[in-house]
């Protein structure tokens, strides 16, 4: 038998006991420990439920200051209306809305659209909408239903379209499409799996073109774009980086690690002062190194009849949390906050500043989080 083989059979032999052990003790040994230096106070932060839905995943305020505006699992987008009247619908990805009636149906995200990232283009007012399974999508200011922008490059439809971000003075968007090979419902195995055929893709709106910029990546996941234009950042969730795609400037073209993180990076949003806010999905913890150290123990793990919360409690050391990192534009460490115990947040998807008071969303969650930053 081939040396690797043995190896990854092996080692998933282990992990299906630790597993168990896991699965059983959520306080357990290889659960990841607090990150050095930070400040563990996101457990403080207000709950703002999302009624009726689940996966507020990317947060969004209209030029007018109005929102947040958040995207759920169903397919909607939502937009926060203050009390009394909470939140409303403001558009729709998909016009076959028939099914479209349980908070959480992942066998359905095909039919009814699974809204991700979320920008407004200031100049217009419309929403342009990374749909995971629709592609790159936009809706006016009034909302309704959202109309298809570029669902396809180079004659190939996009499998897992996830992130975006606007160059108001170029009109240019800059979006990830996560891999060619894997769907949203199916992230669990793009990870395991090691999945290597992510990009960062240009749609110029002046011309229609696509253009993609970057190919291999882990998990392409956000992006978002530095103060001055000169580059572009977008998370590889499985390496745990963010990798920077240089614009303009004598750089221009060439590639670089902008960060090394100590989780799974998901959504990148910059505040007006030009850093970056990086939420983490989870912390790296220490099955969750081994097993990302060989891709055929992943590949094993997945033959095994475990379930997604099973082989997601794996992942994060089966202890729920919370991790949002503030990089500084040359992508050096401001600020760290966590909830290492999720009391109040987990799972963790956006950090978007807004007014002193950071906005935290979280694909999994039915809710969204509001800390009062520094």
């Amino acid at each position: 038998m081939n040396r690797n083989l043995t190896v990854g059979a092996a080692a998933a032999a282990t992990l299906v006991a630790i597993l168990s052990i896991i699965i059983t003790n959520p306080n357990n040994i290889f659960a990841p420990p607090p990150i050095p230096s930070s400040n563990d106070n996101l457990h403080s932060a207000k709950i703002v439920p999302v009624t009726g839905a689940v996966g507020p995943e990317s947060i969004v305020f209209d030029a007018n200051g109005e929102g947040p505006y958040t995207g759920v699992a169903d397919g909607r987008i939502l937009k926060w209306q203050a009390d009394p009247l909470g939140w409303v619908e403001f558009a729709v990805t998909s016009s076959n809305r028939k099914e479209c009636i349980r908070p959480f149906a992942p066998e359905l995200e095909h039919v009814c659209g699974r809204p991700l990232g979320l920008r407004f283009d200031k100049k217009t007012g419309n929403l342009y909408i990374a749909d995971a399974y629709l592609g790159l999508q936009v809706v006016g200011p009034d909302g309704g239903l959202a109309t298809s922008v570029v669902s396809q490059v180079e004659g190939h439809p996009f499998r897992f379209t996830n992130d975006l971000d606007i160059d108001e003075q170029e009109d240019v968007i800059y979006f990830t499409d996560t891999s060619k090979v894997f769907q949203r419902r199916q992230f669990m195995a793009a990870v395991l799996e090691y999945d290597k055929t992510g990009r960062l893709l240009k749609y110029d709106k002046s011309n229609k073109n696509v253009t993609v910029l970057l190919e291999g990546l882990a998990f392409a996941n956000g992006v978002a774009l530095s103060k001055d234009r000169s580059f572009v950042l977008v998370a590889e969730t499985t390496s745990c980086q963010l990798t920077r795609y240089w614009l303009h400037g004598p750089n221009a073209g060439k590639v670089d690690v902008f960060a090394k993180l100590p989780g799974f990076p998901d959504n990148i949003r910059r505040n007006s002062k030009g850093e970056f806010w990086v939420a983490l999905h989870s912390k790296k913890g220490l099955l969750a190194k081994l097993v990302l150290s060989n891709p055929l123990i992943g590949k094993t793990l997945l033959k095994f009849p475990f379930s997604f919360v099973q082989l997601h409690s794996m992942l994060v050391g089966g202890k729920p949390h919370a991790a949002a990192i503030k990089l500084s534009e040359d992508g050096k460490v401001v600020e760290i906050l966590e909830d290492s115990d999720g009391k109040t947040l987990r799972f963790i998807s956006e950090v978007e500043e807004k007014d002193g008071k950071l906005w935290i969303g979280s694909v999994l969650m039915p809710f969204l989080g509001i800390h009062y930053s520094h």
